[in-house]
């Protein structure tokens, strides 16, 4: 089984990665990830390309991505995505894997759109209950900033702040603790995933299309916190 990771830059898809490769399902060989073409940033979660990139050298995984326009109408975004599957298949691999965790609907969704690809799906952590998965990643080492909040479900004030015991503590009771509805999304820096942690600084707090995203920079000199203009809200985020 050689395995292409549905990469969000979050801390599903991170955890997933880590189990996959703990429980010795097949052989993770590359992240995919879907950028929003005019901010350059991860699609829904906001981050930036350096950050992401830095993510895959941690990871210690080839990065391949994949543009998508904002707003995207869905027949563009199944279409590069089919061309990312075929040219997976001609690559050798055989699998993808999700960091979904219970959403039946999207399940669904990417099973029906790989079906006759010659791609199957993997799901590492669906169903494992939400709130015990929470603490494991924050035990195990995960760490990771809230980059991008749906007000609507959660406070605007969480946007910036570290996924940690203290956030799960303040987070609604009306949301899930991994945010798996949509009430947030994650950059993750460290854990066992990666070969070393990715210093990072908070940037600008912005709010964009109803939802508010919260700026990462790698911590390095020549990166200025106002470079750059921030992330707005593509259509088909990876989890």
């Amino acid at each position: 089984m050689k395995v292409l990771v549905s990469w969000s830059s979050g801390k599903d898809s991170a955890w997933m990665l880590h189990v996959l490769r703990t429980e010795r399902i097949g052989t993770p060989a590359a992240l995919l990830t879907t950028i929003n073409e005019a901010a350059d940033r991860v699609a829904m979660h906001g981050v930036r390309t350096e950050l992401l990139r830095l993510q895959a050298e941690a990871a210690g995984l080839p990065l391949i991505t994949v543009s998508i326009p904002s707003p995207c109408p869905n027949e563009v975004y199944e279409e590069r995505m089919a061309a990312a599957c075929r040219a997976a298949v001609a690559d050798g691999f055989t699998h993808v894997a999700f960091g979904d965790l219970f959403l039946e609907d999207v399940r669904r969704y990417r099973e029906e759109r790989l079906a006759g690809t010659g791609l199957s799906p993997l799901f590492p952590l669906w169903n494992r209950p939400t709130p015990a998965l929470a603490r494991d990643m924050i035990a195990g080492g995960l760490e990771a900033h809230l980059t991008c909040v749906d007000p609507r479900a959660v406070p605007a004030a969480l946007a910036g702040r570290a996924f940690d015991a203290s956030l799960l503590a303040d987070l609604p009771a009306t949301a899930d603790p991994c945010g798996e509805r949509g009430e947030f999304h994650t950059c993750v820096t460290a854990g066992p995933m990666f070969s070393r942690p990715i210093p990072v600084v908070p940037g600008v707090v912005v709010e964009r299309d109803g939802f508010v995203f919260a700026d990462l920079l790698p911590s390095r000199p020549d990166v200025h916190p106002n470079h750059g203009q921030h992330g707005t809200n593509p259509c088909h985020g990876q989890r």
